[in-house]
């Protein structure tokens, strides 16, 4: 049998990295709200140096934490939802949670969206009879 031939290692491509500016920037966010999330434990970036160097899977848990924000996630909530994407497990118990998240936020714009409808209609009618005292008068 030949001798084996040592095979040189795999030499890994470097992943991109983005500074908290350039993420601002994408994200059209200011680099205090990123330091908040650091604090929050939503993003985790490396130093090099002073700076914070952030991945490609900070700018990832970045942009779900922003979207969970417009679905008027609370910042737990988002937390929990970006580390089970994280995880190695199925996918399948994240989106059961999710679907109870959104279940839980749709009732509750719901509520809202009753609520307006009864204030708007209760304006309506002291516009009607403001408008009918004013023509009185």
């Amino acid at each position: 049998m030949p001798p084996r031939k040592s095979v040189p290692p795999a030499t890994e491509t470097p992943q991109p990295t983005f500074t908290i500016t350039e993420l601002a920037a994408e994200f059209d966010i200011t680099p205090r709200a990123i330091r908040f999330y650091e604090d929050m434990g939503l993003l985790e970036p490396g130093r090099k140096g002073r700076n914070r160097v952030y991945t490609p899977r900070d700018r990832t848990r970045l942009k779900l934490t922003l979207r969970g924000k417009r679905l008027g996630l609370a910042l737990q909530e988002i937390k929990q939802l970006v580390d089970m994407y994280d995880s190695q497990a199925s996918a399948a118990p994240q989106l059961r949670a999710f679907l109870a998240i959104l279940a839980q936020h749709r009732e509750q714009l719901e509520q809202q969206r009753h609520d307006i409808e009864v204030t708007l209609a209760e304006i309506q009618q002291h516009e009607k009879r403001c408008r009918a005292l004013l023509s009185a008068a």
